[in-house]
Parts: C-alpha cells; sequence; structure tokens
C-alpha cells in the first residue's frame, strides 16, 4: 500500500511539474498573474518600474569608465534594479527547469540591431520617464495620463520599425547564426544537461527565497520582497512567451489580437485595483503619477516602439529573454542602461524636462466617477479596434 502511495505521489508531482515548468501558460492566465504582482509590488512599497534599474546599472558603467563622478547606489540596494535582477533571474530558473535554457547565437549584423535598439530604448525611456512598464502598462494602471500618449507613441513606433524591417528584408543580405561545427557534434557531453539543468534551476529559485530572507534580516525586508517579486514576473513572462512587443506589432505584420486582449484586460485588473488603493488613500493618489504628459510620454513613445523593433524585445522582454540566453538581447541590455543613464542627465540637466509636459492624474481632470469608466473604455476601444483589424487587415502591411 505505502509503495502504491508513494507512486501516486511522484506521477501527481511529476504532472503538475510538466504543466507549470514544461508547457506554456495561456496568455490570459499570465495577464491576471502579472497585473496581480503589479498590485502586490504597489502595496508593498511602490508601482512596479523597469527603467530605474536599467539606469542604476548604466550610472555604473558610466562610473566605472569615468564619465561620471557621481557614484551610483549599489544595485542590492537599488529597489528597482533588484526586481529586474529578480525578473532576469526567475526567467533564467524558469528556462533551466523546463530544459530550454540555451546559449543562442546570433548574426554579427543582429547584434548591431541589438546595440542600436537598446540605445533607442534607452532614450526614449528616458523622455517618457519610463519604458513599456513603467512609462506604459504601469502608468495607465496609476491613472497617469501620460501613458495613453505613450500607448500612442509605441504604436507609431512599432509602426515604422516594421517599415524598416520590411525594407532591411529586401535591402541587407540575411545572415544566419554560425552553424556548430562538424567535430563539436560528435563529442559526448560531459553531462546530461537536460537532466541537470531542472535542478540548477531549482537551486536558482531557492536562492531568490533564501535572499528574501537574508534581506530580511539586515532590515531590507522591501528589497528582498521586490526581488522575490520580480522573480516571479520573470517566471510569468518566461511561461506564457508575454511580449509587448506583440501587442504594437502584430495588428501591422499579422493582424493578431491576442496580446492586446491579453495586456488590455490585464491593465483593467490592474486599473480597477489601483483605484480601490488610490480611491481609498491607501496609497497616495499622485504616487506613480510623474510621466510628461503628453509631448515627453508622446516623442519618447514613438523613440521606444522603433528601438523594441528592432532589438526584438522591449525592457521586460529583453530581460526574461536574457535569462532564457539570448545574447544579442544581453547586449541589448547593456546599451539600454548606457543610454537611459545618458538620456535621464540630458532631459534632467539641460532643462528640457521643463518643456516635455508633467504627470496629470487623469482623476484629478475629471474625477473618479468619469475617470473610472473612461479608462475602461478606453482599453476596451482597444481590443475592438484589434478586432476588427484581425479581420479586415486594413492596418496590416506586412
Amino acid at each position: 500500500m505505502a509503495s502504491i502511495f508513494w507512486e501516486s505521489v511522484r506521477e501527481e508531482v511529476r504532472k503538475n511539474y510538466i504543466a507549470v515548468f514544461e508547457r506554456n501558460w495561456p496568455g490570459w492566465l499570465a495577464g491576471i498573474f502579472l497585473a496581480i504582482l503589479a498590485l502586490m509590488i504597489f502595496m508593498w512599497h511602490s508601482p512596479w518600474g523597469i527603467t530605474g534599474g536599467y539606469r542604476n546599472w548604466g550610472d555604473w558603467i558610466l562610473y566605472g569608465i569615468g564619465l561620471s563622478a557621481d557614484r551610483p547606489v549599489v544595485p542590492w540596494l537599488s529597489t528597482m534594479s533588484m526586481t529586474n535582477i529578480g525578473l532576469f533571474v526567475g526567467a533564467m530558473a524558469s528556462a533551466l527547469m523546463g530544459r530550454q535554457f540555451r546559449i543562442r547565437m546570433a548574426p554579427p549584423y543582429e547584434y548591431l540591431k541589438g546595440l542600436a535598439g537598446g540605445a533607442f530604448m534607452g532614450l526614449g525611456a528616458a523622455l517618457a520617464a519610463g519604458c513599456n512598464i513603467g512609462g506604459f502598462y504601469n502608468a495607465i494602471g496609476m491613472f497617469s495620463m501620460g501613458g495613453y500618449a505613450m500607448m500612442i507613441g509605441l504604436g507609431v513606433g512599432a509602426y515604422f520599425g516594421l517599415r524598416f524591417l520590411i525594407w532591411e528584408i529586401s535591402n541587407i543580405p540575411q545572415q544566419a547564426a554560425r552553424p556548430p561545427k562538424v567535430h563539436d557534434l560528435k563529442k559526448e557531453p560531459l553531462i546530461d544537461w537536460g537532466k541537470v539543468s531542472p535542478f540548477i534551476g531549482g537551486a536558482l529559485l531557492i536562492g531568490v527565497i533564501a535572499s528574501f530572507y537574508i534581506f530580511s534580516a539586515q532590515g531590507h525586508t522591501q528589497i528582498g520582497g521586490l526581488l522575490f517579486f520580480g522573480a516571479l514576473i520573470g517566471i510569468t513572462m518566461h511561461r506564457s512567451r508575454m511580449c509587448f512587443v506583440r501587442a504594437f506589432r502584430e495588428p501591422f505584420m499579422t493582424g493578431d489580437a491576442e496580446m492586446i486582449r491579453v495586456i488590455a484586460m490585464s491593465l483593467m485588473i490592474y486599473g480597477l485595483g489601483s483605484a480601490v488603493i488610490k480611491w481609498n488613500y491607501l496609497q497616495p493618489d499622485m504616487m506613480g503619477v510623474h510621466h510628461p504628459f503628453w509631448l515627453g510620454s508622446l516623442i519618447g513613445g514613438v523613440i521606444f516602439g522603433f528601438g523594441m523593433l528592432l532589438a526584438g524585445g522591449c525592457g521586460t522582454g529583453s530581460l526574461w529573454r536574457a535569462g532564457e540566453g539570448h545574447t544579442k538581447l544581453m547586449l541589448t541590455l547593456v546599451s539600454f542602461s548606457i543610454f537611459n543613464s545618458i538620456g535621464y542627465k540630458i532631459v534632467h540637466n539641460t532643462g528640457l524636462i521643463e518643456m516635455i509636459g508633467s504627470g496629470t492624474f487623469m482623476p484629478a481632470v475629471f474625477g473618479w466617477e468619469f475617470a473610472l469608466p473612461l479608462y475602461l473604455l478606453i482599453l476596451f476601444a482597444w481590443v475592438f479596434w484589434a478586432i476588427w483589424n484581425e479581420r479586415t487587415e486594413k492596418f496590416v502591411i506586412f
């Protein structure tokens, strides 16, 4: 009887492991999880952000090579940096546990595009005061009107980015990544990676949990929690292949509306939860409302949107894809970090910040009673437009 019991337990564990770490999650489930995790971060510390973490890394690079005299905050004490590290580690752990992690090389020209795309995204995020998360997803969820301006900008930038990629196919010779050498293929691997990688991934997740307790013991509970939440986001995005680029690229490329449905649904949950928190004064109503409406968010969105098409990943997508082993996106992370640090200094030290707009809180303009239904109406309109375009292909250019 005991052997039958333990055999059934092992079988149940195996089935659940396959469902969680080997099969892709549906997009709608990832959208729900993302909204819940974003709300948890909002209540835990402040609105979720990505760009600040990139900027912290860029500040260190500039400081390290002597181009900046100001010593930045160490990454393990930077809240957004730790969330980004958690997202990267969570995605890597998910890829390892799903036996999907491998170092993925790209042709030389693709690395150039990754560097250029990261530079555009870094500068665009500096103008919009955030990337696809801070300047769009989080801004809209926090009822910052700059989020809608960046939403339009991302669409315009993605359109021009796709136009460039179409031109590129016709005018620039396409290169393939270098295939493995024949003698490399004949070598017997030293270890069975398929059997070992899940244990490495599990060890990474245990390390994240252990780090949370260590941070808490050192009086940095919030930072440890952000590392943990970031890891959960990394797992969610990797397992579902959730990509904000798709939401702005596919309407012009294939007409597919799936990712728009997912992100709009996620924003509806996030916004309703944020309204409960802000309207009830559990967090300050202006928290997370700093996006330059409308000029900075719009122009920044266009630049960022073009860059994410070049790179093949956005602020979050670059992190989880790098965690999966994409070397091109690893270069994009470095480029994004450096140019966001430079762009931030330009925007704030030249007086440009005073010219591109300021944070505008939607309920302060319309009142909560009208702002909340307007919020939902805009998201429904986005989804209905995407569905209509999917059926008619009116905006498909590829």
